[in-house]
């Protein structure tokens, strides 16, 4: 067996301006602020919105294994404003039309249909999330998470109902790369 590669990546905290290549930092605004750019841009529109309490229990400051979902905005936040930690990686679906027969076979197809390319192991980045905040992910946007250090954290987590069943793309970095991730805080 080959042996694996452990990249340790420092976790830097998440703005809305570090986090713009990724999605948005959504932070508390006045109840008598209108809707506008500071707000959640969402995409729900192809399925029903599901908005639950997510519970989640040992998930360390480690990863190996990234996903992204393609059809869908997704938003994230730990109930409490817990910090927690994401790895992700830019979004990198393909537009069928614009694959060129002498790709050097880097575009793949999900299981969902869709065409994307791998996330590189050197654009994986970190962020921390703390405080009364959540995050909004692009749509196709690479993610590891959430990561936390206590043994369980509840989020919110909103999303497609059928999110997880058909719209749901993962990289395994071990087993194609090579590599595993932690996070040094």
């Amino acid at each position: 067996m080959e042996s694996v590669k452990v990249v340790t990546i420092k976790a830097i905290e998440a703005t809305p301006a570090n986090f713009k290549d990724y999605g948005q930092v959504i932070e508390a605004s006045l109840d008598s602020v209108g809707f506008g750019p500071h707000d959640a841009q969402l995409d729900l529109a192809q399925g029903i919105p599901r908005l639950y309490v997510m519970h989640l229990e040992h998930f360390p400051l480690k990863f190996s294994r990234i996903t992204h979902h393609a059809r869908v905005t997704q938003c994230l936040g730990s109930i409490g404003g817990n910090v927690w930690y994401l790895g992700v990686a830019k979004p990198s679906v393909v537009d069928p039309n614009e694959i060129k027969d002498d790709s050097e076979n880097t575009v793949a197809k999900s299981c969902g249909g869709h065409f994307y390319v791998p996330p590189p192991v050197e654009d994986v980045q970190v962020f921390k999330i703390s405080g009364p905040k959540f995050v909004k992910l692009h749509r196709g946007t690479w993610h590891a998470g959430p990561l936390f250090k206590s043994s369980t954290m509840d989020f919110y987590n909103l999303e497609l109902a059928n999110t997880n069943e058909n719209d749901i793309t993962t990289h395994n970095f071990k087993k194609d790369n090579g590599v595993t991730f932690t996070i040094d805080e």
